[in-house]
Formats: C-alpha cells, structure tokens, sequence
C-alpha cells in the first residue's frame, strides 16, 4: 500500500489508507530527527493541535512518532471534511470515530453522499461528547441516525439534517428525549415533517435558539403555535416556502419569541401586514427579515414595523417586499439609523425620491453596506448620485436596472472607489433581427 498525500479533493483510497495502516507499515527507519530529541512530545502535541486536516494528514506521513502525535485524538476535536474530501466511504467516519473518541467535539460531513446510518451508529457510540454535528445533503441518512444520536449524544447542541430527506417525525421524537440541550436544529428540505414532529421536539428541547424549516411544505399554523408556546428563546426561524402558514401561526411566534433576531417568511404568499404589527410591538430585537414574494405586504405594515421594532444600537437587514413604494424607503431612513443590508430586489414601484430620502438619512453615512436595486426599473443615475455620500457602501446590485448607465456607475465610483458593482447592459446597437422582422435584444453579463 502506498503512502500517498491526502490533499483536498484526494481519492477515497488516500484518507482510507491514513486511518488504516499501523506505524509499522508506513515507516521502517528509526526516528531519529533534531526535532523529536529537543522538543517535549507534550509541546510537539501542542504545535500539532494548531494545524488543519490536510497539514495533519501529511505530518502523519513524516514518520513513526509523527503519525502518532498527529494522529492523537486530541487533534481531531473539529473536523470539516467538506473542503477537504466529500465522497468518502462510512469506514472512513468509523474510523475517525475511533481514533477521536471522546475528544471530538465538532464534525462536518456536509455533501459526504456516502455516509449512512450504520458508520453513523458506529460514531454515536464513539464519540458521546459531540456538540456540532453536519449531516447536510447526506441523503443516506434516516431516522435510525437520529435514533444513535439520541441513545448515545447527550450533549449534542447543533444539528444540520437539511436535505436529509427521509427524516420523518419519529427523528424529531428521538432528538427531543435523548438530546435536550438542542440549540440549533437545520431539517430544512424535510418535507416529511409535521406538526407532530415539531410538537414533540419543542416540548422537550426549551432551549433551542435556531429552527432552520425551509422547505416543510407540510407545516401548517398548529406547528407555529407549539413553537411560540415552547421556543422562548428562539432566535432565528426560517419557514421560507412553508406556503402553507398563515398570520395566525406567525402572530403566535411574535407572541411568545420575543428574543427573536432573524425571520424568513419568503415565499409564504398568506401573511399580510398584520404580521409586521406584530412583530414591530412584540420583536424589538429584529435585526433580519426576508419576506421576498410576499405580495399581500405594503408600505403600511413597513412603516409599523420601521418606527417600532428595530433597537438602535443593531444593525438590521431588511429584505423590503415588492409592493412596496417611497413611503416605505421614507420611514427606513428616518426610523432605522442602523440600517446595514437593504434588499429592494423586484420592488418595481420605487422611485429616485425614495432612494434620496434613503441617502440622506442617518444610516447612509456610516452604516449602509449594500443596497440590492435589481429589478427596480424606475430607478436612474440620480439614485446613484444620491448614495454617493454613503461611504461605507460596499456593494450595489443593479441588474436589470434598464435606466442606469456606464456613465452613472463611473461617477458613483469616483466617490467610492472600493464599492462592488454588479450589473448588465444591452448593447449600444442591437443586432438585426434573424429570420423576421422582429427585434431580439442581447444582454452581456458584466461585472463592473
């Protein structure tokens, strides 16, 4: 067996090969390195602690005595293979499980397609001190894993099973009576989640903080209701495309979460204004909110939210819905001095005036970081004339922006030099029409 480099993106055959070959094997001289003689096995150990996988992979091929320091288990305490090696094999996990043991801590195998139940039965009896743990996209996975985790990892905090799609409820039941310290739970994609699942899992887990249900079609306003009544200190939700949910299930949230920073709704077409009065007089401590392809959301509610909610010592990003109009950018600027992030993508009503109160207000100075503008038609070279006093701008998203030219972007970074521009334009001349009298515009991607 050859003793091959286990760089990034190696072969399966390289990462199996360090974690199956016994010293013995990979080396027959004797260790007799400068290094070894003068420095204490215990200061090597602690050198070694500070390298990454790959650095680690390749000291454990120097020698005999480096193989073992850099393979101690109190090395391998977060692992990340996801930049490292995805289609590796469950004995590879196995074996890190055993090398690990009770030092590991935090594990990624996000995208390790390879990885099933049984490697992850293996590494639930090795490793009980896990607190993070990435299975997301690993699609092998099914309920008997969470089954593992329950039984063994007590201490679990974090856990992605996003895209893991035959997640079903009987998971979420497991988490909830094997892992109460559950902080942070990603099952975004699985569809197979319920009200039931969500029930039994906020009942008995009151601290979890992060709830990531992208993608569960099947929650309906009852499973908002269990997690408002048990989630007092959740933090972040995220329910994009859960079309299924109303205001009264997002009402119940505001109600009982009221730690609440970071709240995606996009997608969820049946909520209305009365979903940002309530989280302007119930969540002062909003500091992101996406409601993209909400249409039933106007400058009313904005304007609610805007004067009430956000604290003035966060910074806030606000994903604005396309029904907006002026009125909305008005109160921004005069309510959210803080503002950081502002997504105007598709809000086709807004005009330059908007865009002037909004750089004339006390967030554009200083704290303005990007302004998203894709889609908006009405907008001209004026606006950029208007953010040219914010000086902390970094980036502009301007595509489709039919009305701003060369010319507008050039003068905008005669001021900020630094700031992103992504953009695109027709050509100057369109090119005759082929085979009619009908004319086809061409668009060229440019980055600017």
């Amino acid at each position: 067996m050859t003793n091959n480099y286990c760089g990034p993106r190696g072969k399966p055959e390289e990462v199996n090969t360090l974690f199956f070959i016994s010293s013995s094997q990979m080396f027959s001289n004797s260790d007799e390195a400068v290094i070894n003689k003068k420095l204490p096995k215990e200061l090597l150990l602690r050198i070694f602690s500070f390298l990454d996988v790959v650095t680690l992979c390749r000291c454990a091929q120097v020698s005999r005595s480096w193989n073992v320091l850099a393979l101690d288990g109190s090395n391998w305490q977060r692992i990340d293979l996801f930049d490292f090696q995805r289609d590796i094999e469950g004995r590879v996990v196995e074996n890190i499980s055993k090398r690990c043991g009770g030092f590991l801590r935090k594990l990624s195998l996000r995208g390790c397609l390879g990885v099933g139940d049984s490697a992850l039965r293996t590494f639930s009896q090795n490793c009980r001190n896990i607190e993070l743990l990435s299975l997301n996209g690993c699609t092998k996975i099914t309920d008997s894993t969470c089954n593992s985790l329950s039984k063994f990892c007590p201490k679990l905090k974090h856990l992605d099973l996003a895209s893991c799609t035959s997640i079903t409820n009987l998971s979420l039941k497991a988490l909830s009576e094997g892992c109460p310290l559950l902080e942070q739970l990603n099952i975004s994609w699985c569809d197979q989640v319920t009200k039931d699942g969500i029930q039994a899992l906020v009942r008995c887990c009151p601290g979890l903080k992060g709830l990531f249900l992208k993608g569960c079609t099947q929650l309906e306003d009852e499973a908002l209701k269990h997690i408002g009544a048990h989630c007092p200190e959740l933090v972040t939700l995220n329910l994009q495309t859960c079309s299924q949910i109303t205001d009264e299930g997002l009402i119940t949230i505001c109600r009982g979460c009221h730690h609440l920073q970071s709240l995606c709704v996009s997608g969820c077409a049946n909520i209305t204004d009365a979903i940002l009065h309530a989280l302007g007089l119930n969540c002062p401590r909003l500091r992101i909110l996406e409601v993209a392809r909400c249409s039933q959301l106007t400058d009313v509610g904005f304007t609610t939210l805007a004067r009430v909610s956000v604290e003035t010592d966060k910074d806030t990003f606000v994903y604005v819905s396309p029904q907006i109009t002026d009125g909305t950018l008005i109160q921004l600027s005069i309510h959210c001095p803080h503002l950081q992030v502002l997504s105007l993508s598709h809000c086709e009503l807004i005009t330059d005036d908007g865009i002037r109160h909004l750089g004339s207000g006390p967030c554009a100075h200083d704290r303005l970081e990007v302004i998203e503008l894709d889609n908006c038609p009405l907008i001209t070279d004026a606006s950029l004339e208007h953010l040219k006093t914010c000086h902390s701008l970094d980036r502009i998203e301007l595509y489709d922006c039919q009305q701003i030219t060369r010319a507008g972007i050039k003068r905008l970074r005669t001021h900020l030099p630094n700031i992103k521009v992504h953009a695109y334009f027709a050509p100057v001349t369109p090119p005759p029409s082929v085979g009619g009298s009908r004319q086809r515009f061409c668009r060229c991607c440019i980055l600017l």
